[in-house]
């Protein structure tokens, strides 16, 4: 079988991050704050097809999260990195396959994407306000949480059935 890149409904499944990015059911989110949707595609994608294509996966998603935002900040190097890195993790080391594993993984990945959203709005548009760092801070671990504990359930299954499509 071919790998996940070469695949156009494995590619075509990139396109529910920014669906789900826009229409979060209310029920998936903690005081209003939704997980990341592409922390949690990136995160097994990665885990299978390798480095190389985690980095370039994460170099599209992020773009197309930053054409929705509008907002300055750009989530696109912390993507990549996460993707190279989870790829290298899937390609050298043991298979991931436990949940807790995944469930960390994702809070990892999570955490910095919110730490380099708030490094970005602190230093590119000087807010220092206690209210507001208060607010980041909140937020990142809000998201960081509500991801890590819906990655062991969604990622264990996105790894399932694409180790199936994309054999070693």
């Amino acid at each position: 079988m071919a790998r996940l890149h070469q695949q156009p409904i494995c590619v075509a499944s990139a396109l529910l991050v920014p669906l789900l990015t826009l229409a979060t059911p209310t029920w998936l989110t903690l005081s209003g704050v939704a997980p990341s949707w592409a922390i949690l595609w990136l995160l097994p994608w990665s885990l299978v097809d390798g480095p190389v294509s985690g980095l370039v996966a994460g170099a599209c998603v992020g773009l197309v999260l930053d054409g929705l935002s509008g907002n300055g900040l750009t989530q696109v190097p912390v993507l990549m990195l996460l993707g190279w890195w989870w790829g290298r993790l899937g390609r050298r080391g043991r298979p991931i396959q436990r949940s807790l594993n995944l469930g960390l993984l994702a809070w990892i990945g999570s955490m910095a994407l919110g730490l380099s959203l708030w490094v970005q709005l602190r230093l590119l548009q000087g807010l220092d306000a206690p209210v507001l760092q208060h607010w980041a801070w909140q937020l990142c671990l809000l998201q960081a949480v509500l991801t890590g504990l819906l990655a062991p359930m969604l990622a264990s299954w996105q790894l399932l059935i694409w180790r199936r499509r994309a054999p070693a």
